[in-house]
């Protein structure tokens, strides 16, 4: 069997080296000024889908409303979980999250779009979903194993985001199911 592992001597005084940085170590084969700024618009993004998600919330009328409306309170308290991941995560890689409101939109990669009636909400929380799919599947695959932590996180939120697309999916059917390919 080939070796691969460090010797323990040598794994305890790399411990010892460079304490401050703390789960950052040698190992950790990101550029980690990108990661914070990549972490930083998956958290812009992420913030702006709750504002939309809330918007279309408190606006959704109509007698389909109900089950749609809760959808998209229950998409919006998912979302916000995944930015407080996300947070979590750069504050741990020693970054700082951004918050800036005067910042947030032009920092996400979906839009923040109002919609106009309950099946215009749904094609656009729809369309921002499709956006986080793709968004975080590319950057699942550029951390490939430089940064196994917050790969693994992003996955996990992309399995959230595909379900939030498919559950939106279902409706735009239901709401539309002559028009659901416009």
């Amino acid at each position: 069997m080939p070796e691969f592992l460090t010797d323990v001597e040598t794994l305890r005084r790399n411990a010892r080296e460079h304490i401050e940085k703390g789960p950052i170590t040698d190992a950790y084969g990101a550029d980690l000024d990108r990661v914070h700024s990549v972490l930083n618009e998956a958290l812009a993004t992420e913030l702006v889908c709750v504002l939309r998600y809330k918007r279309h919330y408190y606006m959704a009328e109509g007698l389909d409303s109900g089950p749609v409306a809760a959808e998209f309170n229950q998409h919006a308290l998912e979302e916000q979980g995944h930015a407080d991941q996300i947070a979590a995560r750069i504050v741990q890689l020693q970054g700082e999250p951004d918050f800036n409101p005067a910042t947030l939109l032009a920092r996400s990669h979906a839009e923040y779009a109002p919609g106009t009636d309950l099946l215009d909400m749904v094609k656009e929380d729809l369309v921002a979903e499709r956006v986080a799919i793709a968004s975080y599947g590319e950057i699942i695959s550029w951390l490939g194993t430089h940064d196994t932590t917050t790969r693994r996180m992003l996955e996990d939120i992309l399995a959230v985001e595909e379900e939030h697309a498919d559950d939106l999916l279902t409706f735009l059917q239901n709401l539309a199911p002559t028009h659901a390919s416009t």
